[in-house]
C-alpha cells in the first residue's frame, strides 16, 4: 500500500472518529477554527473571535482588539455566518450538489472568503462539471498564508476534500 493511500485511509478514519456519520459545515468549521472568546489576530493578522468570526454577522461590525463574547454568542455567530455563506454559495454554484459537497465548500469559503471562492478554479471546475477528483484536488491548493504552507490548513483541506468526495 502506498504512503499516499495510507494517509487517505488515516484521514477517512479520523474523519469518522471526529464527526461520526453525520457531518455538517458547522461541526467541521467549529473543529478547525476552535473557540476563543477573546479577540485575537489569526495567522494572517486579521482580528478574529469565537469560531473564526472576523465580524458580527448580525451587524457587520468588524472584530477588534479587546472584544469579548460568550460561548452562546460565538455559536449564534457561527450559525448565522454559515447560513449567510450557504445562501451566497448556492447562488455561485450552477450545478446540483450533495449536502456533503455543500458542507465542504462552505467550510472552505468560511476560511478563504466568498470572494476567493468566487474567483477559484474549484468553483469554475465545479460549474463546468469537471471530473470530481479534479475538483476535489482544488481544496488542497488553499493551504497557505502569505505564500507559506500552514499544517493546520493542509489538514483541514484534506478533510474538506474527503467530505466533498463522500
Amino acid at each position: 500500500m502506498s504512503n499516499k493511500r495510507k494517509i487517505y485511509i488515516g484521514l477517512a478514519i479520523l474523519f469518522i472518529l471526529l464527526f461520526g456519520k453525520k457531518v455538517s459545515a458547522e461541526k467541521l468549521i467549529a473543529k478547525f477554527e476552535g473557540l476563543k472568546l477573546t479577540a485575537y489576530p489569526d495567522t494572517g493578522g486579521i482580528w478574529t473571535i469565537g469560531y473564526g468570526s472576523t465580524k458580527d454577522p448580525f451587524t457587520g461590525k468588524r472584530v477588534k482588539e479587546g472584544d469579548k463574547i460568550s460561548k452562546e454568542t460565538a455559536l449564534e455567530w457561527l450559525k448565522k455566518d454559515i447560513e449567510q455563506r450557504k445562501f451566497a454559495i448556492r447562488k455561485l454554484i450552477k450545478v446540483p450538489i450533495s449536502k456533503n459537497k455543500l458542507a465542504a465548500i462552505t467550510s472552505l469559503a468560511y476560511n478563504i472568503g466568498l470572494g476567493a471562492l468566487q474567483r477559484s478554479t474549484l468553483l469554475r471546475l465545479l460549474n463546468e462539471k469537471a471530473p470530481v477528483l479534479e475538483i476535489a484536488d482544488q481544496f488542497l491548493v488553499w493551504n497557505k498564508v502569505n505564500g507559506k504552507e500552514v499544517k493546520g490548513l493542509t489538514n483541514r483541506r484534506k478533510l474538506e476534500r474527503e467530505l466533498f468526495l463522500s
